[in-house]
């Protein structure tokens, strides 16, 4: 086909092309001007026969191939080249000299790559450099910020999620034809004055977010470009508002969120502009009350969580879609939530209210918002009953109404809320029986957390259908009869894989967000908020209740199971001997019952164990040998009276050499012999509670970190 000037093969699924001679100096067209190949599984084998359309091509898409290894110099040879597009693949390395050296490129797409720099700082060998897009982002690039003056012509600069350090030069102030700059997630550093980006006329869209850079700009400096999106998160602009904003009057997204701000927003902020769309203004110590305006509506995201905002919500504060004011100091009542008007064209999708001071009863509207995903009303003062209409939220997928002080028995309606996938309502006074459909109404639960209330009567079997759930807690409740013996059904529990409590959430058909699920986890006696680990969490928490009966063996078939809790109760029987099968077991309470028998010697096979207590029942015989179960300390043992051997003091009959037989000389050896295994364990307790201690420190300063634990921003 000489005559073909432009072939289109994107996602067809083409098959690695196998190199040969025939291949690779085959006649090929000159005149195939453009060529797209994305989506498909070449790899780059391709290269023989492509680099034969060096002379023709104009437009290049290999996006999303499997290409690996470096860039080949020869791309250099295709002189032609206007468009080309190498991203999503497995490239690595630096960028050649020759790419740079192509004149007539005007766009370079390298995203999601694995590629380190740029072979040469003297790359320019275009006087007139014509690429208006550059887009390095999701790479590995090192080093200082590149100088990329010599293009005039740039339009987009896309070089986020990448490691580059130092200082933002000035010279990218040059870039006066510059629309779109991101340069997010990097480890930039230093000062960001009207120098550099307030001659850029053009801007539409800047994203300097997650850098350590402090901006210094004076209130009578006054940026030339009208953005429509500024992305500032995470970069010093505090302590005041920063003056300059009140400029942008077609903003529509502005993220200034963990930027040290601690002012109140002045009046000019809420009429910046009709077209705002998405406000985050997070993590701050923003303080103040929120005006009742109609200009609300515009925002079809609000995310004002985490600072220090007092007093009553305002009506039309509700009436944006998806709307977050957790962590802050607001009270009263939300009954004004029913007068919402002008409801957003996508529905209301998310509302977080938590960790406020909020009263009153919930209101009895849910019906004007049955699109929601999210509800989050935990840690407020709310109660009464719930009410029947939340059963309308058919969409919802998270529920938190955690620490409150809602009463009476679930609604039954909430059955109707079949996409529920984790449900919160722990410590409330919430009472009643749990009731049967709530295992088969449902079924996709992953959470289940109903723990410190006054529910009674039997666990229901009906239960035992969560083939999803990995955590399931009634504890500190008043629950009586048996532990059900399907347990083993709750296959989540017994098979590798986690279920991902994230998903997007859309503010409107442009802006989309990720949410991920969180909730209060009672681990190794302390509550912990657990956020982007909560899915690796398989725990079962029947504590402090009053189930009776033996523990049922079929509880060890859930072998994924990290935490069993049944401690406080009226078990009777002996532990399970297959409860060495549970290998992935951190923690295991079965304290305060009243077992009996002698402990399993397959649990000294569960090498990971670094909670165990056992203490207060009617245990006998000699403690298993095993490095884990000695390692414990002797309280882990304690109110057993029948159990001996270390690290109990306690002797056991089959260790005593004693007897009128044997010399005093030997009784004084055997004692001898006797405290220095007491030494050992004593001195080996000390050394095992430092590492469990720095491991259990590291592990908080990590949640810290990573968003896993709240932090008090007031």
């Amino acid at each position: 086909m000489p005559s073909l000037t432009e072939l289109y093969l994107s996602h067809t699924q083409l098959p690695p092309i196998i190199p040969t001679i025939s291949i690779s100096h085959i006649n090929s067209s000159t005149s195939l001007a453009v060529l797209d190949l994305s989506e498909n599984d070449l790899t780059s084998s391709i290269y023989p026969w492509l680099f034969n359309f060096s002379s023709s091509l104009v437009h290049l898409d290999l996006l999303w191939n499997d290409l690996n290894g470096s860039i080949p110099d020869a791309f250099g040879n295709m002189t032609t080249l206007a468009y080309l597009d190498l991203s999503r693949n497995q490239l690595e390395g630096e960028i050649p000299k020759s790419l740079t050296d192509l004149c007539n490129l005007q766009e370079l797409w390298l995203f999601h790559n694995n590629l380190t720099g740029l072979k040469e700082k003297d790359y320019l060998a275009c006087p007139n450099h014509t690429l208006e897009v550059l887009d390095l982002s999701y790479n590995q690039l090192k080093g200082s910020f590149p100088d990329l003056s010599g293009f005039s012509q740039l339009r987009e600069l896309d070089l986020e999620f990448n490691q580059l350090n130092g200082t933002l030069p000035e010279s990218i102030g040059q870039l006066a034809q510059l629309q779109v700059l991101s340069i997010a997630s990097n480890s930039l550093r230093g000062t960001v004055s009207a120098n550099h980006l307030f001659g850029l006329s053009n801007l539409i869209y800047l994203d300097l977010s997650f850098n350590s850079l402090t901006f210094n700009i004076s209130l009578e400096q006054v940026p030339q470009f009208r953005a429509s999106s500024i992305m500032l998160a995470s970069c010093k602009l505090g302590p005041r508002f920063p003056n300059w904003l009140q400029t942008q009057e077609v903003l529509g997204e502005l993220d200034i969120s963990a930027s040290g701000i601690s002012d109140v927003i002045p009046n000019w902020f809420w009429n910046l502009s009709s077209d705002s769309r998405r406000l985050n203004i997070s993590n701050n110590h923003i303080s103040g009350t929120l005006p009742n305006l109609t200009s609300y509506p515009f925002f079809v995201g609000m995310d004002m969580s985490s600072n220090c905002l007092e007093g009553s919500i305002p009506q039309s504060v509700f009436n944006v879609g998806w709307l977050d004011l957790s962590k802050n100091l607001f009270s009263g009542s939300i009954s004004l939530s029913c007068e919402t008007t002008n409801p957003p064209s996508l529905g209301f999708s998310h509302l977080d209210l938590s960790n406020n001071r909020l009263s009153g009863e919930l209101p009895n509207c849910w019906e004007q918002r049955k699109d929601l995903i999210v509800l989050d009303l935990a840690n407020n003062n709310f109660s009464g009953k719930i009410k029947n209409s939340i059963g309308l939220l058919q969409q919802m997928q998270t529920l938190h109404l955690r620490n409150n002080s809602f009463t009476g028995a679930l609604p039954s309606s909430l059955k109707n809320c079949r996409a529920l996938r984790l449900i919160d309502l722990g410590k409330n006074k919430l009472s009643g029986k749990i009731t049967a459909w709530m295992g088969g109404s449902l079924s996709h639960l992953v959470v289940l957390n109903l723990r410190s209330n006054e529910f009674n009567g039997s666990i229901p079997s009906s239960l035992c259908q969560l083939e999803r759930i990995q955590m399931l807690d009634l504890s500190n409740n008043n629950l009586s009869g048996k532990i059900p013996k399907c347990l083993k059904n709750l296959t989540a529990m017994a098979q590798k894989g986690s279920q991902v409590l994230s998903y997007r959430s859309f503010y409107d058909s442009s802006f989309a967000d990720f949410y991920d699920d969180s909730t209060l986890v009672q681990w190794k006696g302390k509550e912990q908020e657990y956020k982007k680990t909560l899915r690796f969490i398989k725990s079962i928490d029947f504590s402090r209740n009053k189930l009776i009966g033996e523990i049922p063996i079929e509880v060890t078939d859930l072998v994924e199971l990290v935490s069993l809790n049944l401690s406080r109760n009226n078990l009777i029987g002996s532990i399970p001997t297959t409860i060495g099968q549970l290998k992935l077991l951190d923690v295991l309470d079965l304290s305060q019952n009243q077992l009996n028998g002698r402990i399993p010697d397959t649990l000294s096979q569960i090498a990971d164990l670094s909670v165990l207590d056992l203490s207060n029942n009617t245990l006998s015989g000699k403690i298993p040998l095993g490095t884990q179960l000695q390692s414990f300390d002797a309280s882990t043992y304690e109110g057993n009276p029948g159990l001996c051997g270390p690290p109990l003091l306690k002797r056991c009959p089959e260790d005593e050499l004693g007897g009128v037989s044997f010399t005093s000389g030997l009784s004084s050896k055997k004692e001898d012999i006797q405290d220095d295994a007491n030494n050992i364990w004593f001195y080996g307790n000390i050394v095992l509670g430092f590492i469990i201690g720095f491991w259990e420190f590291a592990a908080l300063y990590y949640s810290i970190v990573h968003g896993d634990m709240p932090i008090s921003s007031c």
